[in-house]
């Protein structure tokens, strides 16, 4: 074994170690009982709000380094939008999510571009061979539809173009401009929560959340990215 090869698997071995640690220590900590509480949520909403009110500046900062380094360790970013805009807002919680969704999953795909470039053509190539071709006629287009489309884990939509070579800035714009709409959606949905919450003693019926603006608005937007992205997907995936 050469020492490049050395050094990639001892990287690799360490990310490994470290995703483990995180997620160990993770579930250590928190419990369902802290995500199913209707108390609980609302009584850390309150703790949440007074921590962002005293400085938001540095609350901003922090969680956007915490969604880098959640996107690296775990390579997901669903619950991420929803506790962005629960805590920021719509507005200033999509300009966070957005970036630090963004950056870490650049990261990522730096880290699968040099270590598991090999594997991932190995188990992929093959089947999104259709779409090689058709990222080397517009690269930073083509990698925009691939963000707005979605459909795949976040994990794998990260690492997949490194079977297509996609330029890190391509991937880094197109990751910003390509998931603004559903994360967008996303945090207005976290904030429509935060506000149901706010304004509610007690856990409101289904019908009361479904028929509130600040909830089934954000839903209906959802549904309608969800249709949109089938479409250009129809059209996008096509041999």
């Amino acid at each position: 074994m050469n020492r490049e090869k050395k050094i990639k698997l001892f990287l690799g071995s360490a990310y490994i170690l470290i995703v483990f640690v995180f997620l160990l220590i993770f579930f250590n900590n928190f419990s369902f009982q802290d995500f199913s509480s209707y108390e609980l949520i609302r009584e850390n909403r309150d703790a949440l709000e007074n921590i962002k009110n005293s400085n938001v500046f540095l609350s901003s900062i922090i969680f956007l380094i915490g969604t880098i380094v959640w996107v690296l360790l775990l390579g997901f970013g669903s619950p991420v939008f929803l506790v962005g805009g629960f805590i920021f807002g719509k507005w200033l919680g999509t300009l966070i999510i957005v970036l630090g969704l963004s950056i870490g999953a650049t990261f990522l795909y730096m880290f699968a571009n040099y270590f598991l470039k090999d594997l991932v053509e190995e188990k992929f190539s093959s089947r999104f061979s259709n779409l090689t071709e058709k990222f080397k006629k517009n690269e930073f287009i083509f990698f925009l539809i691939y963000r707005f489309i979605g459909g795949l884990p976040f994990f794998i939509s990260n690492i997949l173009p490194t079977i297509f070579n996609v330029k890190v800035r391509n991937f880094f714009l197109g990751s910003i401009i390509g998931m603004t709409p559903q994360l967008f959606v996303g945090a207005s949905l976290g904030a429509g929560l935060s506000k149901v919450l706010k304004e509610n003693s007690e856990l409101p019926s289904i019908s009361e959340l479904i028929f509130s603006p600040d909830i089934y608005l954000p839903i209906l937007g959802i549904v309608i990215l969800v249709l949109i992205g089938l479409l250009l997907k129809k059209k996008f995936y096509e041999k």
